[in-house]
């Protein structure tokens, strides 16, 4: 991945723009801080499909989707219902 300043992106947008279909992603930096990533499409549309599972397929999959420790079914107390 090459590492372009904000000054050099926008001063050779064309050169960035073409060195991130060749060789893949191109990372920006300004100050020394990594603030942007460009890529090319074909990997953009990848992780886009990747994020956009359907209703379906998120409650049929097999991971986690919440650290939340739930009880085992019936292994709650009940409260005794009171007579009068």
């Amino acid at each position: 991945m090459n590492i372009w300043t904000v000054q050099d992106a926008k001063a050779r947008f064309s050169e960035f723009l073409n060195s991130c279909i060749q060789k893949g992603s191109q990372l920006v930096t300004r100050r020394g801080e990594k603030i942007a990533v460009l890529i090319p499409f074909t990997e953009w549309n990848h992780w886009d499909k990747e994020s956009r599972k359907s209703f379906k397929d998120l409650l049929l999959s097999e991971e986690n989707r919440f650290n939340i420790d739930l009880p085992q079914r019936g292994a709650a107390k009940r409260r005794s219902v009171l007579k009068l």
